[in-house]
């Protein structure tokens, strides 16, 4: 149930900018009412009142968004201070191992990502900074979900659908969730070809002053270019490394 401060029109208003996407670029009013549910009377409300705080652009009969829309974002970022100790440590990790690095966030179902640092190496998933993957499928994912309470865990599990995205997809809830305990207690997570095929990653996590799983860290790389052991016996120290490095930066700020 919404409590009595609950704002309606600020609702519409960040479901009308979600109706922005690659799929749907410069969508028209009728577009925007019909993805958001809202009659084209608001839609159209919503739409011209984002044009006036600058959020939005019309172009005709379409909008587009405005690149004012990054500084919602922006806010996000400048205040995870996680960041600003992150990323040297992440360029480091990259020039040891070869493969890319990111770092995530648990949102939802999802993990978001927040920093990546890729290599010259082309693969098929395209990431950026705030894209979403569903967390069960990945190591970064994993991660994150073992760091919450089983109670937590029983949830997230009895609400995801686990869907097979390739033949190596864990979906049984049972096998998943014992997954996730050993992530836990080894303290990583190596997730082979789950999410996409011919694509492995490696994941640790980022620890607050408290103890807590606030982010977690990867490195992913083609499976052509590295099997399950080499991860294992030489990107592994390498990445628990920085986890720690970064997991003590973040600690040393608190405590100060």
């Amino acid at each position: 149930m919404r409590s009595g401060d609950f704002i309606q029109s600020l609702e519409r208003g960040l479901a009308v900018i979600n109706t922005f996407s690659r799929e749907h670029p410069a969508p028209t009013l009728s577009e925007v009412a019909q993805m958001t549910g809202l009659t084209r009377a608001t839609a159209r409300r919503v739409l011209l009142t984002l044009v006036e705080l600058g959020y939005v652009e019309q172009h005709g009969r379409t909008f587009s968004l405005t690149p004012k829309v990054l500084d919602l974002g922006y806010s996000y970022l400048s205040s995870f201070h996680i960041l600003e100790f992150a990323q040297a440590p992440m360029e480091r990790l990259v020039e040891q191992v070869k493969e890319s690095s990111s770092m995530s966030i648990l949102d939802g179902p999802d993990v978001v990502y927040v920093a990546r640092v890729p290599t010259k190496r082309i693969m098929t998933i395209s990431l950026a900074l705030g894209s979403r993957l569903p967390a069960y499928p990945t190591s970064m994912g994993r991660v994150l979900l073992a760091g919450l309470t089983d109670a937590e865990i029983d949830d997230y599990i009895a609400r995801t659908d686990l869907v097979k995205l390739t033949e190596h997809t864990v979906t049984d809830p049972v096998r998943f969730r014992a997954i996730l305990m050993k992530v836990r207690a080894q303290g990583h997570a190596l997730v082979d070809q789950e999410l996409e095929v011919g694509v492995r990653s490696l994941a640790a996590p980022i620890l607050n002053a408290g103890g807590h799983v606030m982010a977690a860290m990867n490195v992913s790389c083609h499976a052509t270019r590295a099997t399950v052991g080499r991860m294992r016996e030489e990107f592994l120290p390498h990445l628990l490394a920085t986890a720690a490095e970064v997991t003590g930066r973040v600690s040393a700020l608190r405590v100060g």
